[in-house]
Parts: structure tokens; sequence; C-alpha cells
């Protein structure tokens, strides 16, 4: 009886990692460096079936983000990365990750190993909080931007990117690049919270960002709800145009 006993009392719970994160620390460690940096400006979100990451360096605004599905198997969690960007860089070639998961009082630690750089191998140990809530909205969910203009009184303007956005756990990430004249790509993001002050109608609150004029401030959007796997919103500026985005639903 005293070893059925023992041998429930070690049965763990199935992981789960639902819920939005802050990054609180990164170490990367080899045979010849252990370099730690605290606090940095990172944010991830996981729904039930999606992952996205963005984060940036605010002295210099190089940001990066990417997004993907995620399996569980036992304390591993691998990532496929479906796309990812970083300050002039992009990749859209699907890339797998695995983490070691190791659950805390207050959110999580994971383990990448032998991560190589310029020849030298790496392992990378990042620790997070959680920051989420319980709170679900209609918007709960990963996205992919689909048409963009913006309208300033008789223009049209069409506008080429490539964006997703992720609602989930009172939290929200939005990761964009694009291309300029000359050809060369440019990585935005941002992150914060975010709650429905109606039903068509979320204010966000940017914790951090590419965009000085994002970061740290509040936006009133107003949402159009297209049925339950795409949505409409309109950003008004104030210079009197408005930003349409229209989204759809990633479905895994």
């Amino acid at each position: 009886l005293s070893i059925i006993a023992c041998n429930q009392a070690e049965k763990k719970e199935p992981l789960s990692m639902e819920g939005a994160y802050k990054m609180t620390s990164v170490n990367m460690k080899s045979e010849k460096t252990d370099s730690t940096i605290s606090d940095p400006h990172q944010l991830k979100i996981f729904t039930e079936d999606f992952m996205i990451y963005a984060n940036v360096n605010p002295p210099d605004s190089i940001s990066g983000f990417g997004i993907g599905t995620y399996s569980i198997n036992g304390d591993t969690v691998t990532e496929n990365v479906i796309y990812r960007a970083y300050d002039s860089t992009f990749n859209d070639t699907a890339s797998s990750f695995n983490l070691v998961i190791n659950k805390t009082d207050k959110g999580y630690t994971q383990v990448i190993n032998d991560i190589e750089n310029n020849g030298e191998k790496f392992t990378l140990t990042e620790t997070y909080e959680s920051v989420g809530d319980s709170v679900t909205t209609p918007l709960d969910g990963a996205w992919k931007l689909v048409e963009h203009y913006y309208i300033q009184g008789n223009d049209t303007t069409k506008i080429q990117t490539t964006q997703y956005k992720v609602y989930h756990a009172g939290n929200c990430i939005w990761g964009t690049s694009w291309k300029d004249s000359l050809n060369k790509t440019h990585t935005g993001i941002g992150y914060g919270t975010f709650v429905m002050t109606g039903n068509n109608k979320v204010k966000e609150s940017m914790k951090s960002s590419t965009f000085a004029a994002v970061r740290g401030h509040d936006f009133d959007i107003d949402i159009e709800l297209m049925g339950n796997d795409g949505f409409r919103q309109i950003i008004s500026t104030p210079e009197g145009g408005r930003n349409i985005e229209i989204y759809e639903r990633l479905k895994k």
C-alpha cells in the first residue's frame, strides 16, 4: 500500500503552457562565456494551439518576434515557428525548437541546448513570470493580417506588410515586418494588455514597442467581428485618417 501511495504522490500534473508571460532574465552559457541579462523587454503568449513572442531593445528600438504552433511531450515543449523577424531580416521557413520547461511558483524557466553561434555552442536559459489573467474575449486567439489600408479624406492607400497578432489572457502582442522603397526589411512590435470596453470596442495599453508613438500609450480601437474567424479593426489618427486592418484567425 505504501508503494502505491508513493507512486501516486509522484505523479505530475500534465504540463500546460496557456497564458501570458513576461521574461525576467535570460542567460547564455558556453564553455567560454556565462552572460545574464536582467529584465529584458520580452513578452510571450501561449494560446491553446499557438505561441508568439516579441522583444525590443529600448535604447536602439531594435526588435523581433516569432509565431507558430507548439506541442507538449512530458516536460518538453516543441515550438514550430512559421514566421520570425528581427531588425532587418525575416524568415518564413518553418523551423522547430525544443524547450525543456520547469514550472515555478511565479511562472516557468525554459532551456534550449546546443544553440550554435560563430562555431560556439550555447545553452540558453530564459526565466518568465506569469502576467496573464483568466478573462476571455471573442478576440482571443492568433490572427494574421490579410488586408491593411489607410484612408485620409478621399484618398485610400493600401499598405503591404506581414503582420501577426495574438490576444489571450488579457494580453496582446503584434509583430510586423515590411520592406521600404529600397527593398530593405524592417521589423516592428508592440505588446501590452487589453480589455474589451464594449461589444465592438477594445482598449490596448501598449507597455513596450519599437515605436515611441506606441510605447506607453493607450489605444481605443473600433472592432467589427466577422464571424468567429475574422475581424476588422479601425484606429483613428490625430490627422483625421483611419487605419483599417482586417485579420483572419490562424488555425492549427
